[in-house]
């Protein structure tokens, strides 16, 4: 069965979400928001949907508190007729029965089941011992052992090994980062200022190696840690592993749904049965990438719930996403690409010397920005993205023009 949209909201007397992160609780959220009056429960394996990304920032680095990342405060639940189940863990889906199975047996029922089981970080055999930063509790786990002149490893220096690296440098650690890519993130924010991103590290204290990890093993003297081409292994105190995310795919796949790299979902968001979604980062497009992004699952849960609502879905906008290291704040839009026949790249600034900022063009369209300590422009070039915005390269690059008279076609 190939997915399809939902019937209406009149037939539709009862929801439930199976996840409690950003997907699920924006899904909750603009179910109440649009009107929607029936019977609506969320299950969450935390007693309080927290928010993920300061887990390796404010909340890792001890000035945040749990409390503080509340996706919603407790009483907005009671308040908006949600019923929240902390610590549930679902075990099996019935589809066909509408039936939600909890692992201490109990079944709810529900006419729509909207899947937002999100990921779990990806752990590469290479030996034991080894840390990942999905949760509360591994932030937790992870704090403990930064202090300072701790000898830390971080496999991968995509986003969130950056911020780790950064965070931890803070506390006094002592970094060392390995990523086989030279530089990381070249694909998001283009081989310029990926070069300079990833050179942050060493101003800052932290030695990047371009290379693997074969094996990691515990001894007596500290964590032992063979890297590819290195003739002897080094020793750490905590080896942190940052090197992707894997889809929760488990409960779809034991209930026949649909499922490669993610949940194949169709534009609505529904899978291949009518009455199951699914949202955040366990979905997946047919035909397209999963999309990992903060924004992206509130989107998900949005379109969700216009599909349940039989409402007409919000247009899709250009995938955003923000990132924080060293004191600098950094935001990519669309997508990014190195200049070709097809494409020229637009510095608007001086890289290296924030604020600035990074377009790429197709023709007189900008369909991607990355920039430094300047949201403003990336909010610019998003608008030029969704609302096809025919833009002069030499005008982009200009400080002194301004982005918003470019939006309005007066550059």
């Amino acid at each position: 069965m190939t997915g399809s949209s939902v019937s209406p909201v009149g037939s539709v007397a009862s929801v439930v979400v199976v996840g409690g992160g950003i997907a699920g609780v924006s899904t909750v959220a603009e179910l109440r928001k649009n009107g929607y009056a029936g019977e609506l429960t969320l299950l969450s394996a935390d007693p309080l949907p927290y928010d993920r990304p300061p887990l390796s920032k404010e909340y890792l680095a001890g000035s945040r508190d749990l409390d503080s990342l509340a996706l919603q405060p407790a009483e907005w639940y009671a308040e908006q007729q949600v019923t929240l189940v902390g610590g549930a863990v679902a075990a099996a889906l019935q589809p066909d029965a509408g039936e939600v199975e909890l692992a201490d047996g109990r079944v709810l029922s529900a006419d729509r089941i909207v899947l937002a089981t999100g990921g779990r970080a990806v752990r590469p055999p290479i030996g034991s011992p080894i840390h990942v930063l999905r949760d509360v509790a591994d932030a937790d786990s992870l704090r403990t052992r930064l202090v300072a002149g701790a000898r830390l490893l971080i496999v991968g220096g995509g986003l969130i090994g950056a911020e780790v690296a950064s965070t931890a440098r803070g506390l006094g650690a002592e970094v060392t980062l390995v990523d086989p890519l030279d530089p990381p993130l070249a694909a998001a924010v283009g081989i310029e200022v990926a070069s300079w991103l990833h050179g942050l590290h060493g101003s800052h204290g932290v030695e990047t190696l371009s290379t693997t990890v074969e094996t990691v093993l515990e001894t007596s003297a500290g964590v032992a840690v063979q890297l590819r081409g290195e003739p002897d292994s080094r020793v750490f105190d905590t080896v942190l592993v940052a090197v992707g995310l894997a889809p929760e795919t488990s409960l779809a796949e034991a209930a026949g749904l649909e499922t490669s790299r993610g949940v194949l979902v169709d534009a609505d968001q529904v899978t291949s049965h009518p009455t199951v979604l699914a949202v955040g980062d366990c979905a997946r497009p047919r035909g397209h990438h999963r999309a990992e992004h903060w924004e992206a699952a509130q989107h998900d849960g949005a379109r969700a719930a216009a599909t349940i609502l039989g409402l007409e879905r919000a247009a899709v906008t250009a995938p955003w996403w923000w990132s924080d290291r060293y004191g600098l704040h950094v935001e990519g839009v669309g997508e990014m690409r190195i200049a070709d026949a097809e494409h020229e790249v637009v510095v608007r600034g001086v890289v290296g010397e924030p604020p600035f900022s990074v377009f790429t063009l197709r023709g007189e369209r900008v369909i991607g920005a990355v920039a430094v300590d300047d949201p403003n422009a990336v909010r610019a070039a998003r608008r030029m993205i969704d609302r096809g915005v025919a833009v002069c390269g030499s005008d982009l690059g200009d400080p002194g023009v301004s982005l918003r008279k470019m939006l309005r076609g007066l550059g």
